[in-house]
């Protein structure tokens, strides 16, 4: 008789999901279905609001990446309004984003995903978690965890008015000038900040990569995916979150796209379900070939591992080292291993430190020049950065008056939307096997999808029906009926 294996909620993410897993009569896993069953429609709610409103309505989108949502609606909005923004702003803009993705991901890594590793993929659910990593790597860690956050959202802060829902971009610039005194300030942040991504890199070298077990688990075939790869990079095809062009590779790491965001309609398409809210983005000119990998499949994924695949390298000094060392160890590029993106996901944070170094010892960081007035008449706009995640694409489209009437978002959890259910289902048919399934080997399907740091609420859109339940309660709050559509 078939078996039936729920997890619901599944833990450690941003949003709400489940996975329902299918066994036979042996105990071996028929299917894994990994489902998203909320929906926030932001899509549709826009329309008939007037553009300058985007940047601060889509960061309500998700309370984990508000800046990415910002900065992307606010390129938008230079694009709708054919603005181009002055160095200055740009920089600011890029620093501000920069400090986001540093903070954000340490939150993953140390509070989400990491457990898996540092505290171990079978130890207790109640010690994988935040206080088991500080019981495993020490209270003085865990403070400098805690400072680099602090200091990079102090920072954010102060640059961006709020952090959640930040009031900064504006079209053709930002709306606060930098001071020299915030100038020195930041700058020891970004030190500090650098010094400590080196040492989360030694931390991931002694826990994980000095234990054959993990390794193995790393390049195990359960978590391992041949996909097309994606990413922004800049001019010499390196790393690059702010600005570029979008460059794919196959999964052999040669190049089959590079494109300016402009274009992307003629190179991403979008597939839907009927049983899930989040959409299949494929790539177009290969074509929907179902829940496959492999050279044939237009599936693709984003987010750090697969940045790094798309690149040919990163544009700072001690994060290339870094790159050059996790494909030497990972024996060469592109890789597929889908727990990977974790250390990925520590070298693109110290790229980051190392770049707000660079931008915080740039003399026009400190100019006057902040913003170019928009003259023009709104149409459509583009917007694209790298979130945390991945790739985050807004468009736009309005009217004369600046009356938004078509709005698309293609979330980075979206891009990975296949290739997360496919790693669910590998994992499960991997690692769980009955009669007797354990909280360790259901915890090791997790992992497969907390390697992508999804954010749920980001991706789900206005797609198939929700069920609406009503649930009447009498004065004692006991429950007397319940009506379901």
């Amino acid at each position: 008789m078939e078996q039936k294996i729920t997890i619901d909620p599944i833990t450690r993410l941003e949003g709400h999901g489940k996975i329902d897993i299918y066994l036979d009569k042996e105990g071996e896993v028929v299917r894994a279905f990994f489902q998203v069953p909320e929906l926030r429609g932001f899509e549709t709610f826009c329309i008939g609001r007037p553009a300058e409103e985007m940047p601060r309505i889509t960061p309500r989108i998700c309370g984990v990446c508000p800046t990415a949502h910002h900065i992307a609606s606010t390129k938008c909005l230079d694009d709708l309004w054919k603005v181009e923004p002055p160095p200055t702003a740009i920089k600011l803009r890029e620093l501000a984003y920069n400090a986001f993705m540093v903070e954000d991901h340490y939150i993953h890594f140390f509070f989400l995903g990491g457990p898996d590793f540092v505290v171990g993929p079978g130890a207790a659910a109640a010690e994988r978690n935040i206080l088991g990593v500080i019981a495993k790597v020490g209270m003085e860690i865990a403070g400098q965890v805690i400072r680099v956050r602090r200091e990079c959202r102090e920072m954010m802060q102060a640059m961006m008015g709020k952090v959640i829902h930040p009031v900064f971009g504006l079209p053709g610039g930002v709306s606060k000038a930098m001071t020299e005194e915030d100038r020195v300030k930041f700058l020891a942040t970004a030190d500090f900040t650098v010094e400590f991504a080196q040492q989360a890199l030694e931390i991931f070298d002694k826990v994980v990569l000095e234990n054959p077990d993990y390794v193995d688990l790393i390049l195990s075939e359960a978590y391992t995916h041949r996909t097309h790869s994606m990413g922004l990079v800049d001019d010499q095809n390196k790393v690059n979150f702010y600005e570029g062009n979008l460059r794919v590779v196959n999964p052999d790491g040669e190049e089959m796209a590079r494109f300016d965001v402009h274009d992307y309609t003629e190179h991403i398409a979008e597939h839907v379900e009927p049983w899930t809210y989040v959409t299949f983005p494929f790539l177009k000119k290969v074509g929907w070939k179902g829940f496959v990998d492999g050279p044939e499949s237009g599936v693709y994924r984003v987010a750090p591992l697969a940045r790094l695949n798309a690149a040919e390298g990163m544009a700072t000094p001690l994060a290339q080292a870094a790159y050059e060392k996790m494909y030497e160890t990972l024996g060469g590029k592109p890789v597929h291993c889908t727990l990977a993106f974790h250390w990925a996901r520590l070298i693109e944070a110290l790229y980051s430190a190392e770049r707000m170094q660079e931008l915080l010892n740039d003399p026009e960081i400190t100019g006057e020049n902040i913003r170019s007035e928009p003259d023009g008449t709104p149409s459509e706009g583009i917007g694209v950065v790298e979130a945390p995640r991945g790739t985050l694409i807004h468009h736009y489209q309005s009217d004369e008056q600046g009356i938004i009437t078509s709005v698309n978002l293609i979330v980075a959890t979206n891009h990975n939307a296949a290739p997360i259910a496919m790693s669910v289902e590998k994992a499960a048919k991997g690692m769980v096997h009955g009669p007797d399934v354990t909280d360790g080997m259901l915890n090791m399907v997790e992992m497969a999808f907390r390697a992508y740091d999804p954010c749920l609420a980001c991706a789900t859109h206005a797609i198939g029906q929700m069920p609406l339940e009503v649930r009447i309660y009498d004065h004692q709050r006991w429950l007397i009926r319940t009506i379901r559509r």
